[in-house]
């Protein structure tokens, strides 16, 4: 069973997510062959402020 584990600064839309869910999936169904009920994708969101960029934290994304 893969399992496709995704961290990134929170923000997206629930349609954003969704559509990240789907094209990854269908990478994995494509690149190793599973079945496409086996995948699982995991997404998880870190606040800006807890993600630091060459020594400073992020911040919200803005925008979204």
């Amino acid at each position: 069973m893969p399992l496709i584990e995704v961290t990134m600064v929170e923000g997206r839309t629930t349609e954003q997510k969704a559509a990240l869910i789907a094209k990854l999936t269908d990478a994995a169904v494509e690149a190793v062959g599973a079945p496409i009920e086996t995948i699982r994708v995991c997404i998880r969101e870190i606040p800006g402020e807890n993600w630091g960029i060459a020594g400073k934290p992020k911040g919200p994304i803005k925008g979204s």
